[in-house]
């Protein structure tokens, strides 16, 4: 008995004397939760998250079921949820949104509207052709939840949205940065489907309809793939965007996304992988993370790692305080979902090598120093 109580207390001593800060986080980051796949469960990924009115944080993310991991396999919207600041998790699935027919459900995003609503989107992914966001709206704090509204009207085809993605602006329009790409039914992917064409769609009645913008124009004819934006503290947006030359691209609008410059090459190395980008609330200060991955290395060369974070108080013109979330040379960390929450930062993310998501919880300090 006093030899477990003498550990006990060793163990203690131990703890406090790691490095800690105001936010409770052992040296500013922590794994909080992780999803691993298991019977007919192949794969789980693409996640967001929400705080209600009660402080409960909602994670609402695909679900895949069956045999099978990959993008047109089925899947549903599930979710977990927090009730103290992201330390603590729920350990069994709820279901948010079940898939009726072909294909899935993916790529989450999850916003609290100026009107005090919640708007839930995701794309619903039927074949190698067709895909279209839609939006579903809540206002019960995500107790039950409209009848889905369809995004895009205006055609058909396969649209990629991003988990994370959809914001909305100062003046109450929602922006929905959107990859479209060429296939046609029945066909199969190919170079020119892949480089896909970049615009935004918009709404400034809540999402009950819903315009498309111009496209951004490509002069280096790169791969244009799987945008995100983020308002200015100028009022301006700023798109990345997911290329294949070894670093992101970026564009910027003046007219809340309506219209775009010609996308130029950025100093953000990267793989031929998304970025996520969000502007902290009350704050000029901007958070990205990526997969700072210079190419240099031939041990990591075109892979999805390390998962970065960096913060940029200039508008996005320089990012400073890197920091690596992961560096595991065999892990391929991807489509991340930023959160701030009270002095903390959550950040959920999927892992292509073990196909499960990850919730980590940064403390603020820890990512600003």
């Amino acid at each position: 008995m006093l030899r477990s109580v003498f550990f006990l207390l060793l163990l203690f001593i131990a703890v406090r004397a790691l490095p800690q800060n105001t936010d409770g986080v052992i040296a500013g980051k922590e794994t909080v939760l992780t999803i691993p796949p298991g019977p007919d469960n192949p794969r789980n990924s693409e996640g967001d998250f929400i705080t209600l009115k009660s402080g409960k944080i909602l994670y609402i993310y695909s679900h895949f079921t069956g045999s099978t991991f990959m993008d047109d396999d089925p899947a549903y919207l599930a979710s977990r949820f927090s009730t103290d600041n992201g330390k603590t998790w729920s350990k069994t699935d709820e279901v948010v949104v079940r898939h009726e027919g072909r294909g899935n459900l993916m790529s989450v995003s999850l916003l609290r509207l100026h009107n005090g609503q919640i708007a839930l989107f995701y794309v619903k992914k039927n074949s190698s052709w067709d895909c279209i966001p839609w939006m579903q709206l809540s206002d019960d704090e995500a107790k039950s939840w409209h009848a889905p509204v369809r995004c895009i009207t205006d055609e058909e085809g396969y649209f990629v949205v991003n988990n994370n993605r959809v914001i909305q602006l100062k003046n109450g329009r929602l922006l929905m940065p959107v990859s479209k790409h060429d296939v046609k039914e029945g066909g199969e992917w190919n170079k020119d489907s892949e480089m896909g064409r970049i615009f935004c769609y918009f709404s400034d009645d809540n999402g009950e309809t819903w315009s498309r913008g111009d496209e951004v124009p490509n002069p280096d004819h790169v791969l244009h793939q799987e945008p995100g934006v983020v308002q200015l503290s100028n009022g301006n947006i700023f798109m990345v965007i997911r290329s294949d030359a070894n670093a992101q691209y970026v564009s910027y609008s003046a007219d809340n996304g309506k219209s775009w410059t010609p996308s130029k090459i950025s100093d953000i190395y990267s793989p031929v992988s998304p970025a996520s980008i969000a502007r902290a609330p009350h704050s000029r200060t901007l958070v990205l993370v990526w997969n700072n991955n210079h190419g240099d290395n031939p041990l990591i060369k075109g892979m999805r790692t390390p998962l970065t974070i960096a913060i940029s108080k200039n508008n996005g013109r320089t990012w400073n305080n890197k920091k690596n979330i992961e560096d595991n040379p065999h892990g391929s960390f991807c489509y991340s979902a930023i959160h701030f929450s009270r002095n903390s930062i959550l950040l959920g993310y999927f892992d292509w090598s073990t196909r499960q998501i990850t919730i980590k919880r940064l403390s603020r300090q820890w990512v600003y120093k």
